[in-house]
């Protein structure tokens, strides 16, 4: 494959990605582009398909392999010394070790990379990399830098007006008030992130804000409406291929059949997202999914079953150092050792751990969290009868939950579901007006084809009826000499290309003189000059016509195409000649029928003409003496005496300064009699 080649499918694959695309397409296209030896030989455009590669496997949740190809990238890079290249892989890199929740080593090579991009002032690497190291400090439950790295990332997006940049870092922005409790400002900023993602097309932006709306209207207990957009999520990262998310969101739907007590399909969804994360490497999800199993237990009443979960979870998220999963594994083992119908039930215990979960939910910020671990102790007060701690903590729990479930926080998810019904029904609509205004063009265009354009405009104004009148035309006839044994020898695909090849070059010289093709009939073609639209010059126009079809007709060369098989025929048929047959006369026009429409011509003008053909000589064009005269050989303008036009088989030959015109003589022609017929040469 030639540089340039490379090049262009290198770029095609880059922009594959970068638009949400099938990342399995993606993969097999990089992992093609690596097998070709050319490759070697252009090391930039090596190795950035080599982070393409990575970049489509750690999107599936191959994050190992991902971190392989985007090592083998950085190593290309610090061999050409491109610094734009090695931002690019250690930022690459950062993002795996993030997917395999190896926070402080993505925070190392996001640094690096940022570093890079900002002594070459590549603003957008920049505004990525802001937005990567917001991200995983929003993982570590550190709000204020998430979104003080988060703002900086928006600044230099909306400053480069990158759209796609917009809607990642909205949607994070959006998830970091969700984390804070603030469901007003989250779903405002989902909002518009969602609005980018789908005015751009990205779907792997689409899913995942619409998981995140659903995390929030879980938090609101609208099950219904979560349930909805954790679906239309999972069905999109299904057709991207991306497994880490489809984990992601089926443990989410795991957690809403919790909500609603349905615990058999919850454990389902559970060890379904269990199986994905522990086969990607997953470790925050495999947390997260053994979390959510041990409330499943513990609301079956299995709480040795429980804490087992919970003590899984706790250690891992304490590993990943993730403290707002640390803090809601510690509320959830104090709220188990609180359940009175447990034998090992222990008020002191859940004591400890539900004020520890309170001080890491304060530190935090989490308000959701912190309320619902107020109630339980507030609980556990309350059946020791501890009545002044009950008050406080009884006290600060109702006073937590009216901030998160505020009325302004519902009304605001009311208000975005019914907006993103609305903007649905709008593009369905849409949707149907494009696909139907589709098909009247298709059909106007091939009602143009069809029929002279006049007519076609006729009938889309909805012109019913169609018959006109035309008092004077010229009607041209071509046919085919000798065709019935042409047909018998030539096989039916062999002779179907070459009447194709023979009336399409037929078209192009009646489209030259302005003629209007009628029709074709087995070998013979028809056409006329002065219909539909009313043409003064018809007579010359034919003529014209018929002197250059002849012209191409005798000249005429067809390849025929070796896929079509044997043309051993060929010698057999030898050279192909073609009659023509012109009049000139009266002859109405119209449509015949009311779904397949056809413009046809009636009368004598065209009888005639066909009898002109017929009665010809292959390789002439046979005129009558009516065209002639129609042409505007009147006797005085030729100097001729009134015998020479008008008398017997003389053999002389009128000239104007375009035609000649040979005398044929008197000749009886059926179904019209004796005519005086002329045969057509060119000056």
């Amino acid at each position: 494959m030639r540089n340039d080649e490379l090049k262009t499918k290198v770029e095609e694959l880059e922009a594959m990605i970068q638009s949400g695309y099938d990342y399995a397409q993606a993969e097999t296209q990089a992992r093609e582009l690596l097998v070709d030896d050319a490759l070697v030989n252009e090391p930039k455009l090596h190795c950035r398909t080599l982070l393409a590669l990575s970049e489509s496997l750690w999107r599936r949740g191959m994050a190992q392999d991902a971190l392989s190809f985007s090592e083998q990238a950085l190593t290309i890079t610090e061999q050409i010394e491109s610094k734009e290249l090695q931002a690019k892989a250690l930022g690459n890199i950062g993002i795996v070790h993030y997917s395999l929740s190896d926070y402080s080593l993505a925070l190392e090579y996001y640094d690096k990379a940022l570093a890079l991009h900002e002594v070459h002032g590549n603003k957008a690497a920049m505004a990525t990399n802001f937005g990567n190291i917001g991200t995983v400090y929003r993982n570590l439950s550190d709000y204020s830098l998430a979104l003080e790295y988060m703002g900086k990332a928006l600044s230099l997006n909306e400053e480069l007006g990158n759209k796609a940049g917009m809607a990642n870092i909205l949607g994070s922005i959006g998830t970091v008030y969700a984390n804070l409790s603030d469901y007003a400002l989250a779903l405002e900023y989902m909002g518009k992130a969602l609005s980018l993602n789908e005015e751009l097309g990205n779907k792997a932006g689409m899913a995942s804000i619409l998981g995140n709306i659903g995390l929030v209207h879980r938090n609101l207990s609208d099950y219904s409406l979560t349930l909805e957009y954790f679906d239309k999520a999972l069905t999109l990262y299904e057709e991207l291929g991306n497994k880490v998310n489809v984990a992601g969101n089926l443990g989410n739907i795991g957690n809403v059949h919790i909500n609603l007590s349905d615990y058999p399909l919850a454990l389902e969804y559970y060890g379904k997202a269990l199986a994905l994360a522990e086969e990607l490497g997953d470790k925050n999800g495999v947390a997260n999914w053994l979390s959510g199993i041990g409330i499943v237990y513990q609301n079956l009443s299995d709480y040795s079953l429980a804490l087992e979960y919970y003590g899984k979870a706790l250690a891992l998220h304490e590993e990943l150092g993730r403290k707002a999963g640390v803090a809601n594994n510690i509320g959830n083992i104090g709220a188990t050792y609180a359940q009175q119908d447990f034998d090992g039930y222990d008020p002191v215990k859940a004591e400890e751990y539900l004020l520890r979960a309170i001080s890491m939910n304060e530190e935090l910020g989490t308000k959701q969290s912190l309320y619902e671990s107020h109630k339980l102790i507030a609980e556990l007060y309350e059946h020791q009868e501890r009545w002044k701690d009950f008050a406080v903590h009884y006290k600060r729990y109702h006073q937590l939950e009216k901030e998160v479930q505020s009325e302004e926080s519902k009304k605001q998810a009311e208000r975005l579901d019914f907006e993103r019904k609305t903007a649905e029904r709008e593009k369905s609509i849409a949707v149907e007006r494009a696909e139907s205004q589709a098909r009247i063009d298709e059909q106007e265009k091939l009602l143009h084809n069809v029929l002279p354009p006049t007519i076609a405009e006729r009938l889309l104004k909805k012109e019913t009826f169609i018959a006109d009148s035309y008092p004077s035309v010229s009607v041209l006839f071509m046919d085919l000499v000798g065709f019935t044994r042409i047909a018998s020898i030539v096989p039916p695909k062999h002779l179907i290309y070459l009447l194709n090849s023979i009336f399409r070059a037929a078209d192009n010289i009646m489209e030259q003189y302005g003629l209007e093709k009628i029709k074709t009939i087995g070998d013979a073609y028809m056409a006329v000059a002065g219909a539909p639209e009313s043409q003064e010059d018809h007579a010359i126009r034919a003529a014209s016509a018929s002197i250059a079809l002849l012209d191409r007709m005798n000249t005429l060369h067809i390849s025929i195409p070796s896929e079509l098989g044997d043309i051993s025929w060929i010698e057999a048929i030898g050279e192909i000649g073609v009659r023509i047959g012109i009049h000139s006369g009266e002859a109405i026009g119209g449509v015949i029928g009311d779904k397949k429409f056809s413009f046809d011509l009636w009368g004598d003008a065209v009888n005639t003409a066909s009898r002109m053909e017929s009665h010809g000589e292959a390789g002439k064009i046979h005129v009558s003496e009516e065209f002639v005269r129609e042409l505007g050989m009147r006797n005085e303008e030729l100097r001729m005496k009134d015998k020479e036009l008008t008398g017997d088989n003389s053999q002389f030959v009128i000239i104007n300064s375009q035609f000649i015109f040979v005398p044929r003589g008197e000749m009886d022609i059926k179904g019209k009699g004796v005519m005086r017929t002329y045969f057509l040469e060119k000056a």
